[in-house]
């Protein structure tokens, strides 16, 4: 099921040319367009921009290179002036793909690069992505709170079950949901990346172990289970004995979360949500999850000041 005029088709025609240099400023635009609306397969890129240059530099001001990911790789669409400078710029476009950071790239073509046209470039790459986008896995009170507040947060979400009279309910109006159970992720979600958030809050202890073990074996940023503790050493011991069973290396455990959410103390589902959108919030801007407050610290330096005015 999807909610009209949501964006559950995430295709998009993309040029098809090899060539980093045939694609027009045009269509290079229209592919960010769609990374950044979520329509395009791939969800993040780096955005190459001449945004300097002086003597015989072999581009003009504001053209660019997007480097898209692609299996192992990467694909370039556009140039920033091909050769040396082309091969640097390119590198330090996947570097700001595995970071998530813009940087300037600057270099004297001769002096750097031995490039003979002479001249300096400096060229601007910008990382770019689609909205954050929440996936919870499970359509039940928790989800129908869960959804609605994350979407006031700025997440593009999207909620699976695989029951659509769940889905259907009027708590998830206007949010994308797709009739797919807990172990079905990847099919569901196939452009999953580093900028997709995923909930598991599914109706049982069996389906949430099932959606764990295949969200971990999937890229993404950030993976939050429900549940009490005892529910969570035993699901992780589970999913983990399977792979030091068949000996393979365990997963990286530094991206889930669980129990999910921030130590509030509430207990109905709104409560749990707020939980789980505050550390979402933390987690997307590096916070802490702690008080902000200053009163005592505050408190006893009026203390102080009022002493030295005696």
């Amino acid at each position: 099921m999807t909610e009209p005029g949501s964006t559950s088709t995430r295709t998009a025609a993309t040029p098809s040319q090899s060539g980093s240099g045939s694609v027009s400023p045009a269509a290079l635009a229209q592919v960010v367009a769609d990374i950044l609306a979520g329509r395009h397969p791939q969800r993040a890129a780096a955005l190459a921009t001449v945004v300097g240059r002086s003597g015989s530099a072999p581009q003009i001001l504001g053209a660019r290179m997007l480097v898209i990911p692609e299996g192992e790789g990467t694909r370039n669409l556009g140039t920033v002036g091909g050769g040396a400078i082309e091969h640097q710029v390119e590198q330090a476009c996947r570097q700001v793909l595995r970071s998530g950071r813009s940087r300037v790239v600057s270099a004297n073509l001769v002096r750097d690069l031995g490039m003979c046209c002479g001249g300096a470039m400096e060229v601007f790459v910008e990382f770019i992505q689609a909205q954050a986008r929440l996936i919870i896995i499970g359509g039940g009170h928790v989800s129908q709170a869960l959804g609605p507040m994350a979407r006031t947060l700025g997440f593009e979400v999207l909620v699976l079950d695989d029951r659509e009279d769940m889905l259907a309910d009027p708590a998830f109006e206007g949010l994308e949901r797709l009739p797919y159970d807990a172990d079905e992720l990847a099919d569901a979600v196939p452009n999953l990346g580093a900028n997709d958030f995923l909930v598991i809050v599914t109706r049982d202890h069996a389906r949430d172990e099932r959606a764990l073990a295949q969200a971990l074996e999937l890229p993404h940023g950030y993976i939050g289970m429900i549940g009490s503790r005892r529910k969570v050493h035993t699901v992780l011991a589970r999913v983990l004995r399977r792979y030091d069973e068949r000996d393979r290396p365990r997963p990286d455990m530094g991206r889930l979360r669980a129990p999910v959410g921030l130590a509030l103390g509430g207990r109905t589902p709104p409560e749990i949500a707020l939980s789980i959108c505050a550390e979402l919030v933390a987690w997307r801007h590096g916070g802490e999850g702690k008080a902000m407050s200053i009163v005592e610290e505050a408190a006893a330096r009026a203390g102080s000041v009022a002493s030295s005015d005696d």
